[in-house]
């Protein structure tokens, strides 16, 4: 059973362009990350925010994750993190086109 994760977090950028450059070896790592299906990055300059949208294979990968990038942003000093986790519904997501699997 697939699991999105959403992770919300403050952050002053860099964005856009810039944070293509400054994070393209973190997006390496994370993209051998164990059951990672697919990552999108997500910004909002206006309102200071950054973040992402994961979906993983399965719910043990997913918490693995969390437990791991919570303690990566702490170490960049973000704590202010909102971290959900969602049991993706698999029959009605392919309905509409969602591309589940690697």
């Amino acid at each position: 059973m697939s699991i999105l994760l959403y992770f919300e977090f403050p952050s002053e950028g860099p964005f856009g362009q810039e944070a293509a450059a400054a994070y393209a070896a973190l997006a390496a790592d994370i993209s051998v990350e164990d059951g990672l299906i697919w990552k999108v990055w997500t910004e909002h300059p206006e309102t200071s925010t950054a973040g992402g949208v994961y979906l993983f294979e399965d719910a043990g990968s997913a918490a693995r994750y969390v437990e791991k990038h919570t303690e990566r942003l702490a170490g960049f000093g973000i704590t202010d993190i909102v971290a959900k986790e969602f049991t993706v519904n698999e029959e009605l997501s392919a309905t509409t086109r969602a591309v589940l699997r690697r």
